[in-house]
């Protein structure tokens, strides 16, 4: 199994009471610190603009300026949105975006893609809303552009929502032409979200990686409902790697389990939510798969990774004031489910074999 790491950019109400002088720094050193511990082996930020579960004045920082920021200040941990709405940004606008970001990471770029929900901060932005129809065709459309301008160094397309006529995009993005094993169709893609008639479709056309509900049973039939796909359209489904994002709440016992809950009640109640939905946001907390003990948690991870889940990325909402938990998660599960193949690969090149 594999595992990234969000990295607080305020999206979460997760930087509140940093000095926003002092976001970046908290931002990168947390970037540095987990490129410095070798089980994770990706980290994450959200592509969104106001905070969430309600919009605020708190700082939010955009996704892919940080990810050329992040490529300036790691050099080994993958870097990935979760997830790039395509309609922020034109396709091959963003297909340009993404791989210059591929090249000043040197070929370490995933691309989260997916349709779009946040009604408040589209409407806010002046993109409208238009309907989930809508938003999931302009996703397939804009795959198709990126997927052309990655591989072939251009795209031509006429579709409903986008027209394309020549885009370039070169260099084009390391991954697939200078990465050595990388993928032949440029940077992985990660479709986000679980709709099964048309999300679900796309994903099987598209995706190297999906992400949708990381709760076991829904798990479970979401990737169900994925294979079929990848029958009636003839693509094996194995070559998908099925994740999922989870909220971690680790303690060493019940008692410091309890203290980590009242803690993020605490915390929503100070950055000035309302009551209601400081419980509701505490409840989807407590609801979560990987809320417990670290035994606790590594029975959830076992049994998603059963049922398929193979790529775990995670979310410490008090990492920006405490590192126990994180720390914590380091000492007793990763080691216990980490890509023991990799290690191994590693351990024989450590030896001169």
């Amino acid at each position: 199994m594999k595992f990234g790491l969000f990295i607080p950019q305020g999206w979460r109400h997760d930087l509140v009471g940093v000095d926003p002088a002092q976001h970046w720094g908290v931002m990168a050193g947390l970037a540095r610190r987990a490129d410095g511990i070798e089980d994770w082996s990706s980290i994450w930020v959200y592509d969104h603009f106001h905070p969430v579960p309600r919009p605020t004045e708190a700082g939010v920082h955009e996704a892919w300026s940080l990810m050329a920021a992040f490529a300036g200040v790691t050099g080994r941990v993958r870097l990935g949105q979760m997830c790039t709405c395509m309609s922020y940004r034109e396709p091959t606008y963003l297909a340009k975006v993404a791989a210059t970001v591929d090249a000043v990471s040197e070929g370490r770029l995933e691309m989260g893609i997916g349709a779009g929900w946040y009604e408040h901060e589209w409407r806010a932005y002046g993109y409208g809303f238009p309907g989930a129809g809508e938003r999931l065709a302009r996703l397939r459309e804009g795959v198709e552009v990126m997927r052309q301008m990655w591989t072939t160094g251009r795209a031509t397309f006429a579709g409903e929502h986008y027209t394309v006529d020549g885009a370039m995009c070169f260099p084009q993005p390391l991954q697939g032409t200078s990465v050595p094993g990388s993928r032949a169709n440029g940077i992985p893609l990660w479709v986000a979200g679980g709709g099964e008639r048309k999300t679900l479709r796309i994903a099987a056309e598209y995706a190297d990686y999906t992400n949708f509900s990381g709760m076991p049973e829904e798990f479970s039939h979401k990737s169900q409902v994925l294979q079929e796909h990848c029958r009636d359209i003839g693509r094996e489904y194995d070559e998908i790697v099925r994740s999922a994002n989870f909220n971690v709440v680790i303690g060493r016992d019940e008692r410091e389990v309890r203290e980590r809950l009242a803690w993020v009640r605490d915390h929503y109640t100070a950055a000035g939510l309302p009551e209601d939905v400081v419980e509701s946001t505490v409840r989807s907390f407590e609801e979560g798969p990987l809320v417990g003990t670290p035994e606790q948690v590594l029975e959830a991870l076992a049994d998603l990774e059963r049922r398929g889940m193979t790529y775990a990325v995670t979310y410490f909402v008090e990492q920006a004031y405490d590192l126990s938990g994180v720390e914590l998660f380091e000492r007793e599960v990763l080691p216990e489910l980490v890509d023991r193949e990799r290690h191994g690969h590693l351990w024989h090149l450590l030896r001169g074999e």
